[in-house]
């Protein structure tokens, strides 16, 4: 009988659902927010509501952080194992006022987060005494998480909840989704088509095509892998600490473990988080210390694959730091440079990053991408 490791989140799921083919396996640790990305119809919604208990196949394994749900002795239906699911379009009672509606679910004993931390966490207090149908879409979305966290799950599945929102209410509860994982130590899958949302506030990816689930792991190893990294949009996102800010120049100074990063932008609390995105489009590479260049950024990184993308580019899988297993990066140059420089698998080179995107950081805090001539080195071509 197969034996659940706490700490994680396991899944093994092989099978069919209304004709639908699943094949899902994974393990990932049970913190933060786990993603589930794939096309529309490749299985991520059928995936989910089995975790939840929704659904069952018989030939399949559910743990979480230790406890089993699903082997094949035991199957607990959805509500005894404490998975709160949230859907695209909420669930409300339309005849409760916010408040009476997230007393009705709450658990006698709060174990997560009581009714002052919910209201608290998601800015509720406005909306109290208001019915569902007097609430924006965003608010709305934002009762039906109140609703399920209020429950004290074991684990929060959310899926696609910003699917039917428009630009400006996503940006609206985007914030919220950020404050929940930093505040609450509550495991969630997050369930979505939409990468950039995906980018911007998940820890780790689950990718999934035709039913089956082809890569599990960190955002930026999935993003980094080479089966993946190929792709015309390639990009990783990376983790940084704000170490202080250049007022002289208007930059803020960031730390990614022994690298330091300038970006535009405005003073940042010092030891706070702030999430880049950094395309390969972006990262150009130079085998000798760059000197005279007007890109600030420039890190010694060693060329851990590097992938054909068409006839005239390469695209390279790096890690920054010396060794094979430092931080992952991606550049995109010319096959020409790659040749012109003698680069191969192993060499030791230097990252020049001409553009970092901030993820997450509130509207108007920085400025906007440099100046096209800034992504030009001479003599180096791209």
């Amino acid at each position: 009988m197969r034996e659940a490791k706490k700490g994680y989140i396991e899944v093994a799921f092989n099978g069919s659902l209304a004709g639908i083919p699943l094949d899902a396996q994974f393990r990932l640790p049970a913190k933060g927010v786990t993603a589930i990305f794939g096309p529309p119809g490749c299985g991520k919604t059928a995936l989910a509501r089995c975790i939840a208990g929704v659904q069952r196949l018989s030939n399949g394994f559910c743990a979480i952080d230790g406890e089993i749900w699903q082997d094949e002795r035991t199957f607990r239906p959805h509500l005894l194992r404490r998975a709160a699911y949230v859907f695209q379009l909420p669930i409300l009672p339309s005849h409760l006022s916010v408040r009476r509606t997230l007393l009705y679910y709450a658990s006698s004993e709060p174990t997560l987060i009581d009714f002052h931390g919910v209201v608290e966490l998601l800015d509720l207090a406005p909306l109290l005494e208001r019915l569902p149908s007097h609430l924006s879409a965003a608010q709305r979305q934002r009762l039906a998480l109140g609703s399920a966290l209020i429950g004290q799950p074991r684990l929060l599945l959310m899926d696609d909840p910003l699917f039917v929102l428009d630009r400006s209410a996503k940006c609206e509860i985007l914030p919220f989704l950020e404050r929940m994982r930093e505040t609450l130590q509550l495991p969630m899958i997050y369930i979505s088509d939409d990468i950039a949302d995906i980018e911007r506030f998940a820890d780790r990816l689950v990718m999934m095509k035709d039913g089956a689930v082809i890569a599990a792991g960190s955002l930026n190893d999935i993003q980094s892998d080479p089966v993946l990294a190929g792709r015309g949009e390639a990009a990783v996102c990376l983790d940084t600490v704000v170490g202080g800010y250049d007022g002289r120049y208007g930059l803020t100074m960031l730390r990614l473990k022994t690298a330091r990063l300038l970006i535009p932008g405005v003073p940042l609390r010092p030891g706070s988080q702030l999430r880049l995105r950094i395309a390969a489009s972006d990262v150009s590479i130079a085998s000798e210390p760059p000197r005279a260049s007007s890109i600030l950024n420039a890190v010694p990184a060693r060329i851990k694959a590097s992938l054909p993308y068409d006839e005239a580019h390469v695209t390279l899988v790096l890690a920054i730091e010396a060794g094979c297993s430092g931080v992952p990066l991606l550049a995109r140059i010319t096959r020409r440079s790659f040749d012109t420089l003698q680069l191969g698998d192993g060499a030791n080179v230097f990252a020049e990053i001409a553009r970092a995107v901030p993820l997450g950081t509130p509207s108007g805090c920085l400025q906007g991408p440099p100046h096209q001539h800034e992504n030009v080195r001479q003599p180096m071509s791209r």
